[in-house]
């Protein structure tokens, strides 16, 4: 999978809002080149965090992950119950494998403890995975969403 997999995966669905930062459009430039997924029903930034984020770069407050220059890591808020059913230990009891690990699912190295999984450049092993969670974490962005407009 590559960036645009993982974009087309998503892009279909009813009220998702993906943005694309880059230059000019006041992001900070860190997350230039990146993807974050939201469900939005008015085509607005929701509060708090996206379900799911495509970075192609490291990040200051993270382990280092990236091996290439055109490498991706698909990031999914999959909750507590799927992160244990998915790794087999529940959300902080211990780390996953070495952050640079390819074609692997893991906890995300910064918000594992959250129920935060990721892959870096999904392959033969784990493409199936992330794209049946990335529809579970739009389904859940959905139901919270409509829950807040009630």
């Amino acid at each position: 999978m590559d960036i645009e997999d993982v974009v087309e995966v998503l892009a279909g669905n009813d009220q998702i809002l993906v943005l694309r930062p880059g230059p000019g459009d006041d992001t900070p430039e860190i997350a230039w080149g990146d993807v974050f997924f939201y469900f939005s029903a008015d085509g607005e930034i929701p509060p708090g965090q996206p379900f799911a984020t495509v970075i192609t770069k490291d990040y200051p407050h993270e382990p280092a992950w990236q091996r290439e220059a055109h490498s991706i890591r698909v990031n999914i808020h999959v909750g507590a119950p799927a992160f244990a059913e998915l790794l087999g230990y529940a959300p902080g009891e211990r780390s996953g494998p070495e952050p640079s690990a390819v074609d692997v699912l893991m906890p995300h190295p910064a918000y594992g403890e959250l129920g935060w999984i990721a892959v870096v450049d999904p392959g033969t092993r784990t493409s199936a995975i992330v794209t049946e969670q990335l529809g579970a974490a739009y389904r859940a962005a959905r139901r919270r969403g409509e829950r807040r407009r009630r």
